[in-house]
């Protein structure tokens, strides 16, 4: 599962939660590059959201592989009154929040987004068992997925991301495994920005 190229509310530093926001001329150029570094896939997925959709195309076109329908379950994290602010907006209205790891009421929870990411991915592991598939989604429902199964939170860059291993009969029914960069040694390829760090919403 990879996070989408860099979005103009990314390269603003707007939290976006489920906006369906534009990738930039990098989203775009990281997209096409994208291509070079990754293996072949039986299927690649996506969000439903165009940031999402707009790599995943890139990518399936770039290889040669099918796009299956856009999936709203992969969509990421609905943010509620935080959608389109910056983290100065934040830090004024909801006086450290983001520092104690508080959210508003109309955020959604990890319980709704584990639900419905596992239900997704489940889906995928009976429509090619066995097979090696492609997920483009979104840093936030990567992030909360890793926490709830115990594994280290770290920071999720454009077209980063990790392996999943699906078996819905296993006592074990997702594992998570290590995370990648595709651009960790291509810097002019990498979101740059100097806005603060959102905590563990700095990517939403």
């Amino acid at each position: 599962m990879l996070r989408h190229g860099q979005s103009e509310w990314n390269a603003a530093g707007r939290w976006q939660g489920q906006a369906d926001i534009e990738l930039t001329d990098l989203g775009y150029e990281q997209a096409r590059r994208a291509v070079e570094k990754l293996g072949m896939f039986d299927a690649i997925a996506s969000s439903d959201l165009r940031r999402a959709r707009m790599t995943a195309t890139i990518i399936a076109e770039g290889l040669g592989v099918g796009l299956l329908p856009p999936d709203e379950r992969f969509r990421e994290t609905h943010v509620g009154e935080w959608q389109g602010l910056t983290h100065d907006q934040i830090e004024r209205d909801w006086p450290s929040y983001l520092e104690t790891h508080q959210r508003p009421p109309g955020f959604e929870s990890d319980e709704s987004i584990i639900e419905r990411v596992s239900a997704g991915l489940f889906d995928l592991a009976d429509q090619f068992p066995g097979g090696e598939l492609l997920c483009v989604a979104h840093a936030g429902v990567i992030r909360v997925m890793r926490r709830a199964h115990g594994v280290a939170d770290t920071r999720i860059t454009n077209l980063g991301g990790c392996y999943y291993t699906i078996n819905p009969k296993h006592h074990t029914p997702i594992e998570i495994h290590e995370v990648v960069d595709l651009f960790a040694s291509d810097e002019y390829l990498r979101s740059n920005s100097a806005r603060p760090v959102l905590t563990e919403g700095e990517e939403l």
